[in-house]
């Protein structure tokens, strides 16, 4: 939504629904023992234990978040909005004269994104009449994510959040690392000495794997740091203080989304082969850009073990494939439609090869699945196959620790 209204310049507004929680509907009988501060005078004779039933959600209840996203479905279909079959926090609508208005919920934070103010202003009053409300005006913090507006696009960042992140640990006055991972150093499953509390680190990554919502750069390293949490050592401890010492360096990096941009999709694909040296299974990596603007990315271990790179590097073109399918849908809501076949870029000819063989010879029988799952994208024109040279392969960086120059 973002990346769109900085090129379609929609306006943005952000509001609060205070109490979200107690405004869902309970659909099954639930009671709670009475609070200490409630007396009962004269109490019914052999009544025994008084207690409440409830006719409204409250905050503690495990049904308490699907009541009130349940509640909010039904207020918000009757303005008319529609619910994404791709992201269900998503809900849009268009005018009369095809004018477009959407919704983002998290909980009970919304963000609403129109190309005209009274639209804007329509929504608010009909919430209103729902629920009580904060207007927090044009969007400036949503999420813990600072949000910056020009003539010249968005820019997100989470400077405030990384900043507490490195003070509360202590990093702040350290020497700033040029990359978030030692790219000589492979780092093990049963390193030595364990961690006699391991919930320091366990804390440290939860807290980084928020951060990566704005961070594309320390993915790959969060990701490699969360396969440890069952048992860190000081090995990973000291791997988890570099990355902080890296963001200590780079406090004000974001995502900025230019308002110059074309609504054109591409997306970058990349492998490494037999990367992890517990499992030797690959780690695949790609980010979409929609334009200049990067919007999705991802840094994942893949589920099996791959007998060669083209294989390896087949199975990421695979998962790129699918998140291609998946925004293409999701941007059809957004009012813009895909006609083009989405470029996907990958480095190895061997793999490219593959995916426009139609003939499954004996050496790959066993990737399949994915064989099919690229070429029928390929036939339904969804994608197209471009060959990248190794040193312009973005996605490389989510597949394996470089070295200062490369990153």
């Amino acid at each position: 939504m973002l990346a769109l209204a900085a090129i379609k310049v929609w306006k943005l507004a952000h509001l609060d629904i205070n109490n979200a929680f107690l405004y869902g509907d309970l659909e099954e009988e639930i009671y709670m023992t009475l609070p200490p501060s409630l007396v009962i005078e004269n109490p019914p004779v052999r009544s025994g234990q008084l207690v409440c039933k409830l006719k409204k959600s409250l905050y503690g209840l495990k049904q308490a978040s699907r009541q009130w996203y349940l509640k909010f479905s039904q207020v918000l279909a009757g303005f008319c909005l529609i619910q994404s079959a791709s992201d269900h926090s998503y809900f849009y609508k268009y005018s009369a004269d095809e004018k477009f208005f959407g919704v983002v919920i998290y909980v009970d934070d919304i963000l609403v994104a129109s190309i005209e103010n009274d639209l804007i202003t329509e929504f608010k009053i009909f919430l209103q009449a729902h629920f009580k409300l904060k207007d927090l005006g044009t969007r400036k913090y949503f999420l813990a994510i600072e949000i910056s507006r020009n003539q010249f696009g968005v820019f997100l960042s989470q400077h405030k959040y990384a900043l507490d992140l490195v003070s509360d640990v202590g990093l702040l006055g350290c020497k700033p690392s040029s990359t978030p991972m030692d790219s000589t150093k492979s780092l093990h499953q049963d390193a030595r000495d364990p961690l006699s509390d391991p919930t320091p680190y366990r804390r440290l990554i939860g807290r980084l794997v928020y951060l990566c919502i704005t961070r594309p750069d320390i993915t790959f390293v969060v990701n490699k740091l969360s396969q440890f949490l069952s048992k860190p050592c000081s090995e990973h401890m000291l791997a988890g203080e570099r990355v902080l010492r890296y963001l200590n360096g780079t406090l004000g990096h974001g995502l900025f989304y230019s308002a110059k941009g074309e609504p054109h999709l591409s997306i970058f694909s990349d492998a490494d082969w037999g990367a992890c040296p517990d499992t030797r299974r690959s780690i695949s990596g790609f980010c979409l850009f929609l334009g200049t603007c990067l919007i999705s990315w991802r840094s994942k271990k893949q589920h099996t073990v791959s007998r060669s790179s083209a294989e390896a590097k087949h199975r990421a073109m695979a998962l790129a494939s699918c998140e291609v399918v998946w925004i293409v849908a999701l941007l059809k809501d957004f009012g813009l439609g895909v006609t083009k076949s989405v470029p996907l870029y990958c480095d190895s000819q061997a793999a490219i090869h593959i995916s426009s063989n139609p003939v499954f010879h004996e050496r790959t029988k066993y990737i399949e699945v994915d064989c099919h799952t690229v070429q029928d994208k390929i036939l339904e024109g969804v994608i197209r196959i471009v060959h990248v040279i190794n040193t312009l392969q973005l996605a490389d960086i989510f597949t394996k620790p470089l070295a200062a120059s490369h990153f």
